[in-house]
């Protein structure tokens, strides 16, 4: 999709580009903690360097100006900005709505828009784009306004880690924002449809798309599902609106984070009809909160969502990653708005917060992730889909370009496990995911270990516990013997029935493939 200010964001992109913008240039103009204290919206450690920069050059960079006004959100001089955007101009750059319109009499230009860099490492390899955005609470000196637009936080970073990227057809990107995950999808999608209840985010979303030199994004206009009502698509990707907000008087509601629904009822409605808008083999993944309540804890809750998702069935993995108790939740996105304890508005909507929660029986809120998958052919015949909801709330394991791969590798394992009767599995052989290692704990002087953990390396960083027959069959896959060979050695070794054996080890192995903590050898 071609923006309609086509010229000025090329030479926007121009621009940036001779001034080395990049996510690099500036950790190099301040450094680690002045980087870290930006993270925590504190910007007078950035300041002092830029300060530090200029004395000792004796003048501003190109870098340096445009970190000031774009990044800090502070004036700089209408000299200093013509030439650190000498293409653009500055009447260009008021134009894009980055800077407020300025005329000669003015002594400082301001920023209107956050325009910064952002890196990341993904399934593809290394990316570096520009993303433009609202002005957050530190440049404006107050909290944001209810149709704010936001750049790349925590969710966005989550969420494009956890993207798989297999090559597909189509993608849609519900909620798209600042038009981040719709960029990402567009990266192994031949095209993306991105939807947006507001206007303004789709404008910012085509402007990033256009900036960062993508064809294949079209923006549409809409709530949820409305604009792609009759359509599917391979990949469905969404970072909603799911935080769970009062619906009362006086209570802000901002389109980047609220859905307008009473508790966590639009993240029943992605559960219940991202199904339908799934092709044959199609996966969806988004991020969402759920309710604990006295009488449902909260991944019982979204199994009775699944299980009214009825057209089509769809096998869902729901992940959640952590719990906050109701009055941590409510000062988390109390705060995140922009107002802050000291603030006489907190303990008016801190109220608010917990009036409701307590109102609807509220005891707690889970976070995670969701990815539900619509069957194919291909795909084995089961009376009933697969479902796998599971509680991981320990740190990830460590991996660079985020899980997107992990959780890929995992539905192949399950789906090749479950194509195959004990017999196949029995004739096949397997071998050791790379990032897998043994942990064994031993009593002082005793030769034989008290305790064998699975520790694997990537991933969600699992620590399955294991016996001494499963240590010895996973130390034995090498691609080399069949599970069935292995475990009539082992029966040998252990003085057991090898069909008693084979019968308890089956479904382990079947879990391990679950988990690619063991994987099919690959075929040559």
């Amino acid at each position: 999709m071609t923006h309609p200010q086509r010229d000025l964001i090329a030479a926007l992109r121009s621009d940036l580009t001779a001034a080395g913008f990049t996510v690099s240039a500036l950790s190099g103009l301040w450094g680690p903690d002045a980087d870290a204290a930006l993270h925590r919206n504190q910007r007078v450690p950035a300041l002092r360097a830029l300060a530090r920069l200029r004395s000792t050059l004796g003048r501003s960079t190109a870098t340096a100006t445009l970190a000031e006004l774009f990044v800090l959100g502070l004036p700089v001089a209408p000299a200093l900005l013509a030439e650190a955007l000498p293409s653009l101009g500055i009447q260009g750059a008021a134009e894009l709505r980055l800077i407020s319109s300025v005329d000669e009499h003015d002594e400082s230009v301001r920023p209107v828009a956050d325009l910064r860099p952002y890196s990341f490492i993904d399934q593809l390899g290394v990316g570096s784009w520009w993303i433009m955005s609202d002005l957050g609470e530190l440049s404006l000196g107050h909290a944001v306004g209810e149709d704010h637009v936001l750049g790349v936080g925590g969710a966005s970073l989550t969420l494009s880690g956890l993207m798989i990227q297999r090559p597909v057809d189509s993608a849609l990107d519900l909620g798209t924002g600042c038009g981040i995950q719709a960029m990402h999808a567009a990266r192994h999608a031949r095209r993306v449809v991105a939807t947006d209840i507001s206007a303004r985010a789709l404008d910012i979303a085509s402007l990033n798309a256009e900036l960062n030199g993508f064809e294949n994004i079209e923006f549409r206009l809409g709530s949820l599902f409305e604009p792609v009502a009759d359509e599917t698509f391979d990949q469905i990707v969404s970072n909603p609106p799911f935080v769970i907000t009062p619906r009362a008087e006086g209570v802000p509601s901002y389109e980047y984070r609220d859905g307008g629904m009473v508790g966590d009822a639009l993240v029943q409605h992605v559960v219940r009809h991202a199904g339908e808008h799934l092709a044959p083999g199609g996966v969806a993944q988004f991020l969402g909160n759920w309710e604990y309540t006295h009488a449902e804890a909260g991944l019982d809750r979204v199994q009775g969502w699944l299980d009214e998702t009825t057209d089509p069935i769809v096998d869902a993995w729901v992940i959640e990653r952590d719990v906050q108790h109701i009055d941590e939740y409510a000062e988390t996105w109390i705060r995140d708005g922009g107002t802050t304890p000291a603030s006489p508005q907190f303990d008016r909507l801190y109220g608010a917060w917990l009036n409701d929660f307590e109102h609807r029986g509220v005891e707690q809120v889970g976070f995670g992730y969701v990815m539900l998958r619509r069957p194919d052919a291909a795909s084995p015949a089961t009376p009933s889909p697969f479902r796998r909801l599971e509680q991981l709330h320990g740190p990830l394991g460590g991996s660079g370009s985020g899980l997107g791969a992990h959780l890929s590798d995992c539905l192949a394992g399950h789906d090749w496990q479950t194509r195959r009767s004990d017999a196949e599995l029995a004739a096949s052989t397997l071998v050791v995911a790379s990032d897998v290692t043994v942990e064994r704990h031993y009593w002082p002087g005793d030769d034989d270990p008290t305790a064998m953990i699975l520790r694997q390396g990537g991933g969600f960083g699992r620590q399955t516990p294991i016996d001494t027959g499963l240590a010895a069959l996973v130390g034995a896959c090498d691609g080399e013997l069949t599970i069935g060979a292995i475990c009539g050695a082992l029966a040998q070794l252990l003085s057991v029935d090898e069909t008693a054996l084979l019968d308890e080890l089956l479904p382990r192995v079947r879990a391990l493939l679950d988990d690619a903590i063991l994987l099919p050898t690959p075929e040559v």
